[in-house]
């Protein structure tokens, strides 16, 4: 079962009204980090390497060239355990060359996420502070448990 906005708002924190859409939940950007060494990744996570970033400074907009950013979103977002989230980039975005990579929420999930802003814009694109960026929606199902891994309560 599908959950539209009205009914997904009640699952993150600090929203404002213009946020809620018929279908979803726009989130907002808060920090951009630029990718400045390599990552590692395996089947165990014993190797797992999340690369640092540097953080890039807002002076009320940040341009950004072509080229991927980790991204932090202002919203708390608390999954119900009986749901799953779905990230999907906003059409202006996209219409102005760019796109966000978002991982599941998972039931039971916490925390200020994180997604991957790339820019294949190749005159760059302009990002203000607390700009919209993704919409999130619910799946609403049984799950076989809650989130307990690394990332629960991250930048919270």
């Amino acid at each position: 079962m599908f959950l539209p906005g009205s009914e997904t708002a009640k699952f993150l924190e600090g929203l404002k009204d213009e946020q809620i859409q018929p279908a979803g939940i726009d989130l907002t950007i808060d920090k951009i980090f630029e990718i400045d060494e390599a990552g590692e990744i395996d089947y165990s996570n014993e190797n797992r390497k999340v690369p640092k970033g540097r953080e890039l400074k807002f002076n009320g907009k940040v341009h950004l060239p072509p080229g991927a950013y980790r991204i932090t979103y202002n919203e708390v977002v608390r999954m119900p355990g009986d749901a799953i989230g779905v990230g999907l980039p906003r059409s202006s975005l996209m219409r102005m060359g760019g796109t966000v990579v978002c991982g599941l929420w998972d039931p039971g999930y916490e925390g200020r996420s994180q997604g991957l802003l790339v820019v294949f814009n190749p005159k760059g694109i302009t990002v203000h502070k607390g700009a919209r960026l993704v919409q999130i929606f619910l799946i609403k199902g049984k799950s076989s448990g809650k989130y307990s891994g690394s990332y629960h309560g991250e930048n919270i």
